[in-house]
């Protein structure tokens, strides 16, 4: 009896359900009697995939070598028996305090996307990245030819899944069916990556169903890998970091992963295939991918929908579920992270979130900052690289009054934390919780819209403790495009980088884009010639500080009040001034009601000596990492706002 079925013997006893799930696996037709290019297939029908798929799966069943084939329906029942053996794997535990929530902890090695090894793979380089100037370090993407990287796959996958169940996962990235989603087909040796896909994405049966042989899918296949020693130090989270690699080759829509179990690496139908394959997708087709949250909100009856692009840990989740301060508001969330928008045949972008749960930061997250999330988290989610709590639950900074002081936690490394005396954070900084959207007590009506729901403004924002206004509109559309081409920000800890140093974050995208980035902008200008109805944009900056190193604005639901404002402009109103970067409230014209202590001036004040100084940055950042790809359009907004200070 194969490994797999003494393992399904043993779980699959604990209670009827799982048993019942044994019972499956045992007398299927397609249980352990059936096979594929000679390797056990133990769940799932092979059959619902399209020749094209099936043949996918035998090429990687050649190359990874694994013990048993797992065809994933995205069953509840299929749910259970894997987290029950990821719980006898001491990968994961229960959190009695919730109902059906889970508690990961990563290898320490393993707690973030890997930037530094994450990769486009094209013939020609100048496809993947701008040139930039000579003895200057390119910071927009990594180039791999194909050539390198099929020898790194060779070297990496060959024999990979020895011992190993290959998880074989039809996935929908947006609605099933919907003219905006795209398929894709993720293989994996990572029970916890089928358990949290199942989670961000539509998987099983009903997407294979909607599969002919003509749709086109994105391949993704994942290995947690194993150390070239083959020592895995930690059993319970086997991983490979010194050899971690993350590949895209977009010509032939394919992405490949090893090393890595954490969720940007290995939940594949994210940052890769929504942001990195997904936007060369839409530049081919003529359409926008882009890491933005979509809220829609309702003032005096009318409604609108908002999409907002700022980097990873920087308020998209809050804003995306914020409860509005002023009476008559309402906000609904359609998604916090991810927007594919395209024209319709009217000129009306529209908007789909690809993805179907929520993968946020915890820390910073609580009843104070973000109370919609906590009503959305607590119930079939899995948390990783949080504390742990004495009486069953977890544990961040940020959630100092939201448990009993008497509990004892346990920190995300597994050793007893104390607030007092304790060092380190509780919960790893980039600590996550993965979570169903339908869960969410604010999400919108159309959220699974299969034609996407009108996008009236797009916001760009970032943390800039000095400088930066709390709202500026653009002037027009190429000024909008190089208000999010020059976005800068303190850096995340959702990254590798360390400190609160500013860097340059185009859209919010710069570890995300899947081509070249001056050739992006030029996709991003295009957009005036498909429609007269274009969205206004705007930049967003919470996080202006005084002298004292205070923040001068509330934020979390008091932002409603700079929503406001921008509904107002939708409308047209006067309640502008013009500046040299752009439009500004009036005095006056925002809605402070029911504050105290706001220094409108200082939240808005333009000091000449920062712009130059700006200015200067975003110009040689152009200059040096765009180079000859920077659009003539873009260059000219740079040079003309330049010219401004210099001359002031």
């Amino acid at each position: 009896m194969p490994e797999y079925e003494e393992n399904c013997e043993e779980l699959f006893s604990y209670g009827t359900e799982i048993g019942r799930f044994s019972k499956q696996l045992k007398h299927s037709s397609y249980g352990f009697f059936h096979h594929l290019r000679g390797v056990s297939v133990v769940y799932g029908d092979i059959n619902v995939l399209t020749e094209k798929a099936r043949t996918y799966v035998e090429d990687k069943i050649d190359l990874c070598k694994p013990e048993n084939i797992h065809i994933c329906d995205g069953s509840e029942s299929e749910n259970r028996g894997l987290l029950s053996l990821l719980q006898k794997q001491g990968t994961i535990e229960a959190l009695p305090k919730y109902e059906n929530c889970w508690l990961a902890r990563t290898n320490p090695a393993d707690t973030a996307r890997v930037e530094s090894k994450t990769f486009i793979c094209t013939e020609k380089k100048s496809d993947t990245i701008p040139t930039p100037a000579e003895g200057v370090k390119g910071t927009l993407g990594n180039w791999m030819s194909p050539y390198e990287m099929d020898k790194a796959v060779v070297e990496r996958f060959n024999g990979c899944m020895k011992k190993r169940t290959m998880y074989v996962i039809p996935f929908s990235m947006g609605p099933v069916g919907s003219a905006l989603s795209k398929i894709g087909i993720q293989i994996t040796d990572s029970a916890y990556v089928v358990a949290s896909m199942r989670i961000m994405t539509r998987i099983g049966q009903e997407v294979a169903r909607a599969m002919t042989e003509d749709t086109e899918f994105v391949k993704c296949l994942h290995s947690v890998g194993t150390p070239a020693n083959g020592v895995v130090d930690m059993p319970s989270w086997p991983c490979d970091p010194e050899r971690t690699l993350i590949l895209h080759k977009p010509q032939n829509m394919e992405i490949v992963s090893y090393g890595s179990g954490y969720g940007g690496n290995s939940l594949l139908g994210k940052k890769c295939f929504a942001l990195r394959i997904g936007s060369t997708i839409a530049k081919r087709e003529g359409w926008l991918a882009e890491h933005m949250l979509i809220l829609g909100i309702t003032r005096n009856g009318v409604k609108r929908y908002i999409a907002a692009a700022f980097p990873s840990a920087c308020g998209k989740t809050n804003l995306a579920m914020m409860t509005p301060t002023l009476p008559g508001y309402k906000v609904e969330c359609v998604g916090d992270d991810i927007a594919w928008m395209r024209f319709d045949e009217n000129g009306q972008l529209r908007a789909i979130n690809p993805e179907n749960g929520f993968f946020g930061v915890a820390p910073g997250t609580s009843n104070a900052s973000n109370p919609i999330a906590m009503k959305t988290i607590f119930k079939n989610t899995i948390f990783t690289n949080v504390a742990k709590t004495s009486d069953g639950g977890v544990y961040w900074e940020g959630m100092e009054n939201d448990i009993d002081p008497n509990v004892e936690i346990t920190d995300w490394l597994g050793k007893p934390w104390n607030k007092k005396s304790s060092k380190t954070p509780a919960a790893h900084p980039n600590s996550r919780f993965c979570t169903p959207a339908s869960q969410c007590p604010i999400i919108d009506p159309q959220w699974e819209s299969p034609e996407g729901v009108p996008i009236s403004a797009i916001l760009f924002g970032g943390r800039r403790p000095t400088g930066v206004p709390l709202i500026t509109e653009a002037k027009n559309w190429k000024h909008a495009v190089f208000m999010g081409a020059s976005l800068r920000s303190e850096a995340t800890a959702a990254a590798e980088h360390k400190g609160k140093v500013i860097m340059h974050d185009p859209f919010a995208m710069r570890p995300f884009f899947g081509y070249n980035f001056g050739h992006y902008l030029q996709h991003w200008l295009s957009m005036e010639k498909r429609t007269t109805n274009l969205p206004k944009v705007f930049l967003v900056n919470w996080f202006r500080k005084n002298n004292e190193g205070k923040f001068l604005w509330p934020g979390f639901g008091e932002n409603c009040r700079v929503l406001d404002w921008i509904l107002r402009r939708l409308d047209n109103e006067d309640c502008a001034l013009k500046t040299p970067i752009g439009f500004i409230p009036k005095k006056g014209s925002l809605n402070f009601n029911g504050l105290s202590n706001i220094d409108f001036d200082e939240l808005f004040r333009i000091d000449p000596e920062f712009w130059k100084q700006e200015m200067s940055s975003i110009e040689k950042y152009f200059q040096e990492q765009v180079g000859e790809d920077l659009p003539q359009a873009i260059s000219e907004e740079c040079k003309s706002l330049k010219k401004h200070f210099d001359n002031y």
